[in-house]
């Protein structure tokens, strides 16, 4: 972990889509809601399967039940985060923005109701948009580093 001002930064290298999802276990222990963060990579990069492991570690979802909402734009998963020896109720909304064109197109997803003090918002293809990038309190950056071998960067803003 490095911290620049303000930021702090995780790096996280995978070699295959199980450890992509081990990673997604290691990155949930780090969001505290609320949270709203712009997932970035190409397509294939392994973000849905970032997000499966997510889900898992906050009891949200099971891997398999996790897809990309690609045609829907936004799924929500109701987990628990365990905390200081308690269970915390989270709200886990996944979106895709991939086939959003234009930022009026955003309104009807209803950001600022599902930003709320108990949820952790992924945002795949967010940075396409001003209105959500200037709402984003960190990103989760992934990259292909050959093969099924990822690096995944996440950068949390205090």
């Amino acid at each position: 972990m490095t911290q620049a001002t303000g930021t702090k930064v995780h790096e996280f290298e995978t070699n295959n889509a199980a450890d992509t999802i081990r990673a997604g276990h290691e990155i949930a222990k780090l969001l505290t809601p609320p949270k709203f963060l712009i997932l970035k990579g190409d397509l294939g990069a392994g973000k849905t399967t970032l997000v499966k492991g997510i889900a898992e570690a906050l009891d949200a979802a099971d891997p398999d039940e996790v897809t990309s909402p690609t045609f829907t734009l936004i799924h929500e998963y109701e987990g628990t985060r365990h905390e200081h020896g308690k269970d915390e109720p989270v709200l886990l909304y996944h979106l895709d923005l991939y086939r959003i064109e234009q930022e009026r197109q955003l309104d009807s997803l209803g950001l600022d109701e599902i930003a709320t003090p108990d949820s952790i918002v992924l945002v795949e293809w967010g940075d396409k948009f001003p209105s959500v990038a200037k709402r984003s309190n960190g990103e989760i950056v992934m990259k292909s580093t050959g093969g099924d071998s990822r690096k995944i960067t996440l950068t949390l803003k205090d």
